[in-house]
């Protein structure tokens, strides 16, 4: 069983953080924190000038990264430092234009010597994804596609068929952030997804309360949160409301 297929022996918690925020070696005691209070896989943000699928949180927590240094190459080394401290999967979460010019296929090689488990890529359509499909597969990497709420019935089915480790299922057409509430229809996303795949479905973006993420996993396979965690941080030095809250959370899908 691969890493990534562990995660979803249970209700899969999956929390994103950005590499390089607050500073490039926090990563190093968020995310051996983020395992111990019982996360399942984690999003490791390689951040971007022109992040698209971020609301300001994200947006703002790149912005500081990328001032502060942060690039694919210290990504990289940094989750190869990760990969010796927790056997949580790792999956990076970044655009497509950013891996291009690294290059597909040592991008994919130096995430499989560092320990990366996958990628997740919101500006890239599974139309145009199949060099990259090629080469993941080649390096022992998933590369797992999104769905929105507005996708089309063959959409749904071409996702099913090529993404790998599971599917990120976007709770709400828009970008990422806290929500008052999600949206009324979000069970009916789920159930139209789940008639065309076998693999687990985890709800992103949108995601910041308990109740919230209750609400998700009692359809889908697991729950995504991004922006509070980021707020969290900032609000907090010490970690104890980052830490409290996602214990929280994780008692919530048990």
């Amino acid at each position: 069983m691969s890493r990534i297929a562990s995660a979803f022996s249970r209700k899969a918690l999956i929390p994103y953080l950005t590499v390089g925020y607050p500073s490039p070696q926090a990563i190093l005691e968020l995310v051996p924190l983020l395992e111990e209070v019982g996360c399942d896989l984690i999003e490791l943000g390689i951040p971007f000038s022109d992040p698209l699928a971020d609301g300001a949180t994200i947006q703002e927590a790149s912005y500081q990264a990328l001032k502060q240094g942060v690039t694919p190459k210290l990504c990289l080394s940094l989750a190869a430092q990760l990969r010796e401290k927790v056997k949580v999967p790792l999956v990076f979460m970044t655009y497509y234009n950013l891996i291009l010019q690294f290059g597909l296929e040592a991008f994919c090689r130096e995430s499989a010597k560092a320990g990366v488990d996958g990628f997740i890529i919101p500006d890239l359509p599974p139309e145009e994804g199949r060099e990259l499909e090629t080469l993941t597969q080649e390096h022992g990497l998933d590369l797992v596609y999104l769905l929105a709420p507005n996708s089309s019935p063959k959409r749904i089915d071409l996702v099913a068929q090529r993404s790998r480790g599971f599917i990120y299922l976007v709770s709400l057409t828009g970008v990422t952030g806290t929500r008052e509430a999600l949206p009324t229809e979000l069970e009916a996303f789920v159930s139209r997804v789940r008639k065309h795949t076998k693999l687990p479905l985890a709800v992103g973006f949108g995601i910041s309360s308990i109740e919230q993420a209750k609400r998700a996993a009692q359809v889908a396979d697991g729950v995504i949160v991004g922006s509070r965690l980021i707020q969290l941080i900032r609000e907090d030095s010490t970690l104890t409301k980052l830490r409290e809250f996602l214990r929280s959370l994780r008692t919530a899908l048990d």
